[in-house]
């Protein structure tokens, strides 16, 4: 019998503004002092580790301390990208010029290196992972703490964010950088660390690369990704993986995002234990009622965002636990985890929540999830 609801979050944290410099000025392959770098990143993770743990979050991450964004930082690890690649605004904003002028001139839009891949992919930084897993370990060591995951960005979410320009078709790119990731799916695994795989390509491109699709083209396409992401996970155990799935951490109208019921059975078919999806976002806060329909299989468990991750609002605990408990009506309470919609700083220095009001959300999700535990 479970008593108690764990709680979690989708990964990335407030970094300092002296991280962030630092990690702009490596993105745009500046010189920088390494070991300043280093020292300041170790720092870094040590406080959000200690800050998670004081707010009471049960399964904590590195806060994606060293990486520029959640997706391209592996243009560092991985030789095979260069250039730049096309941007494409989300549907949603297309049908409101006026606003997506108003956000691109706000300064809210973060600018950084997105390459696309010109030529054939290897391996070329394998100490950056070892170094991160290093650091996150001796953080978990420190304060005595063993529930942890790591955030990697998967196939499909790379395709997205740095498009083929060299393999014949998209497959054959997705198929090469299944076999390449695999290997930092299974480093992060052996190291007694949970992998989560970020996975908006399942949902936010479809509103954004793929808007020219139609709804069943994007289908076929999100299977390939769900077989690709199987493959990438072929030699790692599946309890101790997770997925996080989408619309873009962006406030916006979401008038075009894919519904959930249409994209879940594909997702479901994914070997991943936990399923971390947007559950707070005003555009799909409904879609509890789709586990009414679509069952959750025993070995899996749903953590939803009960915590939007795009507005300073800190939520109540009773409007926490008011969700918690709407979701434990469609699926077992020990099928249940406690997260948040999106990570707090998606892209390095960039992120509409203060710093401070992030732990205080955080907060909120603990209690929240405290006063639901009693009821469930």
């Amino acid at each position: 019998m479970v008593s108690k609801i764990l709680t979690t979050h989708v990964g990335s944290l407030p970094r300092s503004k002296q991280l962030s410099e630092y990690l702009f000025a490596k993105d745009k392959g500046e010189k920088i002092d390494n070991e300043k770098f280093e020292n300041i990143l170790i720092s870094n993770v040590d406080q959000i580790v200690k800050r998670q743990l004081e707010v009471g979050i049960d399964f904590i991450s590195d806060g994606e301390m060293s990486k520029i964004s959640y997706a391209t930082y592996i243009k560092d690890r991985i030789d095979g990208f260069s250039g730049e690649s096309e941007r494409r605004a989300p549907a949603d904003l297309d049908d409101f010029p006026e606003y997506k002028e108003k956000i691109a001139n706000s300064g809210a839009t973060p600018t950084y290196s997105r390459p696309c891949c010109t030529k054939e992919l290897k391996i070329k930084d394998e100490n950056s992972l070892l170094n991160d897993i290093n650091n996150f370990n001796k953080s978990l060591n420190k304060f005595n703490h063993t529930k942890a995951f790591m955030n990697a960005a998967s196939p499909g979410v790379i395709n997205v964010f740095m498009p083929n320009k060299f393999y014949k078709n998209d497959e054959e790119y997705l198929n090469k950088l299944s076999t390449i990731m695999s290997k930092e799916y299974e480093q992060i695994t052996n190291s007694n660390i949970h992998v989560q795989l970020d996975c908006p390509d399942l949902a936010l491109a479809r509103h954004m690369n793929f808007k020219n699709l139609t709804e069943e083209e994007f289908l076929k396409r999100a299977e390939i990704q769900i077989e690709c992401l199987n493959n990438a996970l072929s030699n790692v155990d599946s309890e101790m993986t997770r997925m996080h799935i989408c619309w873009g951490n962006y406030e916006g109208p979401h008038t075009h995002d894919i519904a959930l019921e249409k994209i879940l059975p594909i997702v479901l078919k994914s070997k991943i234990k936990y399923f971390l999806i947007e559950s707070s976002n005003p555009r799909h806060a409904h879609e509890w009622k789709v586990f009414e329909k679509i069952k959750l299989p025993k070995d899996k468990v749903l953590v939803p965002g009960v915590i939007d991750s795009t507005s300073n609002f800190i939520e109540h605990p009773e409007v926490v636990a008011e969700r918690l408990i709407k979701y434990s009506t469609v699926v077992p309470k020990d099928q249940l985890m406690a997260g948040t919609d999106c990570g707090f700083s998606t892209f390095a220095g960039f992120g509409k929540i203060d710093e401070n009001i992030c732990y205080e959300k955080l907060h909120a999700l603990v209690e929240g999830t405290k006063l639901a535990s009693k009821v469930i």
